[in-house]
């Protein structure tokens, strides 16, 4: 038998065993083919056939599509289920989406317990979230999209985001995804690492991220740290909006470092200079200056020169009259000028004075004493008389007749 004989034995051998399996094909088998040809509403499949298989639209993908181009391309090697098949008519179904869904699941279930990030593209933006085909229908809820609120997502649609599977729940078909799973680990380890690095009393360049009543959270570097409103300068903030805002560039230093809270506490009044520190080359003693009283106590007022900066005006020292309280002359939030009595900038203590910054009031003249004595009585009054004659009283002339009865 001639070699050639033999390839055409082999042959025909090869295709009637290619014709008893397509003879065989059957709904629910499982084909592989090439696409063919697009049209907007289907795909056409040669699967080695005596005519071509169709995979309508809604068949090609687990999430909607609008035209079959969206899912696939003429060329592409595809697998598929059979839906339903008619010799007679020649017409043949096939869905893509039922053989990826079936071989989605089983990696969707491993990429779940394994938490392991599979990369997403996005097909669609609907309310609610971002729809991504994982071979079933993966949906990602706009709170899981991102670290930051998100409010127009319409630009996601055709982006490929890093994710993990959430949730499963094969019954209800129903898929899960985060990336802001993915982006929250990622954050926490370089947080770690950078945490690391830092040390206390180190001074950073800083970006104020968002503030809170308490204080502002400043980036140093891809992690942030907490600037508490008492840190924030050195005079009284009432709000942290009253010194910083969002955006702003900032120095700090770092007082506290805590890897196993993830907590760094920052300051950016102990990364300028003391308000003592400038003070001493401010203010000496003898200087008359302006301030505002701040608190009012019961032996004095405490009077503000500059941010952080505050002395006493003891109540002798307020005015010139006696006051009992300072409340008598003085309010909180006034403006007065004072003298500076004693600078110490090292004990942070200035004495001041108030009155000595005031002319003292003119004394008020002396009135003549009064004199203790009696009003002398004219000489020539008939009823007194200042002679010595009139004067020479007795005791003979006064008790005379009841002496007499003692001879």
């Amino acid at each position: 038998m001639s070699e050639e004989i033999k390839n055409e034995e082999v042959v025909e051998v090869s295709n009637q065993e290619e014709m008893e399996q397509i003879v065989s094909l059957k709904k629910g088998d499982t084909v592989k083919g090439t696409i063919v040809k697009l049209e907007d509403n289907q795909a056409y499949v040669s699967i080695g056939y005596k005519y071509d298989g169709v995979i309508p639209v809604r068949e090609l993908s687990s999430v909607q599509v609008d035209n079959a181009s969206d899912a696939v391309a003429i060329g592409q090697e595809v697998e598929c289920k059979v839906v339903s098949i008619d010799d007679e008519k020649e017409k043949m179904v096939l869905s893509k989406r039922a053989i990826d869904s079936e071989n989605a699941w089983e990696d969707l279930e491993k990429f779940f317990e394994s938490q392991e990030i599979i990369e997403v593209t996005v097909s669609d933006v609907v309310k609610g979230g971002l729809v991504a085909d994982v071979g079933a229908r993966g949906f990602i809820p706009a709170s899981m999209v991102e670290r930051h609120f998100v409010e127009d997502f319409s630009e996601y649609k055709g982006r490929t985001l890093r994710v993990k599977v959430k949730e499963l729940d094969r019954e209800n078909n129903k898929v899960i995804l985060s990336q802001k799973d993915v982006l929250d680990a990622e954050f926490e380890a370089k947080k770690l690492e950078i945490m690391a690095n830092l040390k206390e009393g180190q001074e950073l360049e800083g970006t104020v991220q968002r503030l809170t009543q308490f204080g502002a959270f400043v980036d140093v570097g891809g992690v942030d740290g907490l600037v508490h409103v008492s840190e924030m300068a050195w005079s009284h903030v009432d709000k942290p909006s009253d010194v910083v805002s969002e955006g702003d560039q900032v120095k700090v230093k770092v007082l506290k470092v805590d890897p196993e809270k993830g907590k760094i506490s920052l300051s950016i009044k102990a990364a300028q200079p003391g308000p003592w520190e400038s003070a001493s080359g401010q203010f000496n003693t003898g200087d008359v200056v302006t301030g505002e009283v701040r608190r009012l106590v019961a032996f004095g007022a405490f009077v503000e020169l500059a941010p952080g900066v505050e002395g006493l005006v003891h109540i002798s020292q307020i005015s010139h009259k006696h006051i009992a309280t300072p409340q008598e002359v003085l309010k909180e939030g006034q403006q007065v000028q004072v003298k500076i009595l004693d600078m110490n900038p090292v004990e942070r203590r200035v004495s001041l004075s108030i009155k000595e910054t005031e002319e003292a009031p003119a004394q008020a003249p002396r009135s003549e004493k009064s004199s203790s004595r009696a009003p002398r009585e004219e000489l020539n009054n008939p009823n007194v008389s200042l002679s010595n004659q009139g004067l020479s009283i007795n005791l003979g002339d006064l008790f005379g007749d009841k002496l007499d009865k003692f001879k």
